[in-house]
């Protein structure tokens, strides 16, 4: 089986901080490229972060460039994402996806990319 889950979502304040891990199963995730995107209630699925199979070119939505940071352990066969100065507007369900066809200095934060595999997504809500 090939599967990603996402996981360490929950409910923070703002300014919180949160840490979201996708773990890959039936298949070895360093091969290929790594994207977060994220979706509320009655919005478009939108791109937050990504991350290329090299492990070191990655990209970032302006909305969350400086507060995101994506990392990949490929001895866990995980991506991480590290979510600080948590934001009402943040509120979502998030999602990881492996990417393919792409070179390994490559991703897109276009979820209608070549993105062939998705986890099931975790609940991120910021509230006071």
């Amino acid at each position: 089986q090939l599967q990603l889950v996402e996981s360490g979502g929950g409910l923070v304040q703002p300014g919180g901080s949160l840490r979201l891990s996708c773990a890959a199963s039936g298949f070895y995730l360093d091969r290929y490229a790594v994207g977060w995107f994220r979706q509320a209630p009655g919005n478009e699925r939108e791109g937050v972060s990504c991350i290329a199979s090299n492990g070191i070119s990655t990209k970032y939505a302006g909305s969350v460039k400086g507060r995101f940071t994506i990392s990949r352990d490929n001895t866990k066969n995980t991506v991480y994402l590290q979510i600080d100065s948590l934001e009402p507007e943040d509120t979502a369900v998030y999602y990881c996806a492996r990417g393919w066809d792409l070179n390994s200095a490559m991703c897109t934060l276009n979820p209608n990319g070549r993105y062939d595999v998705w986890g099931q997504g975790t609940q991120v809500t910021v509230t006071s």
